[in-house]
């Protein structure tokens, strides 16, 4: 008696689907480094003259060196931290080109068609923070001291022409920052205000069509912009003074949490413990 043979389905070929290759993300020492070699680029394109050079160079180096600090607990910069890096590096450029400016050399529309180029772009990063669920802390510290230093140096351009009165309009956020490390109820928390974010941007806008002169009587301008700055912050000391006995709002280290977990909405800069040389009007 024979066994019944089993006849079996030869097995079906197995496709092995492979997937696409990962692109390879820069990290943060690579990124800084092709930021730090996009300001020696555009240095040769503005050619501000010697002087320029001098403090675009300077100022190339001394934002690596401090961007490579301060991200120095991150693997890599984030989106929006993109758009502000771009914005460092047309800032670098206003900077040299004010300083060949104020040397005899220098081009205004190029350093008008730098600053415009950068004041629009503060308003993209902060968008793609929120977009992209990326927002910080460290990355609103970023875009502040971006928007501080554009703001001091144009304010250093208008004085050229309008009198050294201007750089008020620069330095008073430095100053804010400064007198917060002798009087610590400045660090406090400010409240959410569209006037304050407002009067921020209204700077920047000013400072460059004082510096395009294209317009008559800019110094006016300036001069109201400069009011409008003073009542800003005016207002804010005068909020914090009548809160001074006051902590800020919430648990002990709930500040830190937020930070960790870069729950911040947008990219805000309330809530700091420790006195910020760069606190600015826009919190």
């Amino acid at each position: 008696m024979t066994r019944p043979m089993t006849l079996t389905r030869p097995a079906a070929p197995v496709r092995l689907t492979l997937a696409p290759p990962r692109r390879p993300r820069l990290t943060r020492g690579p990124e800084l480094a092709l930021a730090a070699a996009a300001q020696l680029a555009l240095l040769a394109v503005l050619r501000p003259g010697h002087a320029g050079l001098a403090v675009g160079g300077g100022y190339a180096l001394a934002a690596w060196a401090l961007l490579a600090r301060a991200f120095r607990r991150r693997r890599a910069l984030g989106p929006a931290d993109h758009v502000t890096l771009a914005r460092v590096v047309l800032t670098g450029g206003v900077a040299a080109l004010v300083a060949g400016h104020l040397t005899g050399g220098g081009h205004t529309f190029a350093l008008v068609a730098a600053a415009s180029v950068a004041l629009v772009l503060d308003g993209v990063d902060g968008r793609v923070a929120r977009r992209t669920g990326t927002a910080s802390r460290l990355g609103a510290r970023f875009d502040m001291e971006t928007d501080a230093f554009l703001v001091l140096v144009l304010s250093v351009q208008v004085a050229w022409s309008a009198g050294p009165w201007v750089l008020a309009i620069g330095a008073m956020r430095y100053a804010f920052g400064a007198a917060a490390w002798a009087a610590p109820w400045l660090r406090a928390d400010l409240r959410p205000s569209v006037a304050r974010k407002a009067v921020a941007v209204v700077q920047g806008v000013v400072l460059v069509v004082a510096a395009a002169g294209v317009v008559p009587h800019a110094g006016l301008l300036v001069a109201a912009a400069l009011a409008l700055l003073v009542w800003s912050f005016g207002r804010d000391v005068r909020w914090l003074f009548a809160r001074r006995d006051r902590r800020a709002a919430g648990p002990a280290g709930a500040a830190d949490v937020l930070d960790a977990a870069g729950a911040t909405r947008g990219r805000s800069g309330d809530g700091a413990r420790r006195a910020r040389l760069l606190d600015p009007v826009a919190r």
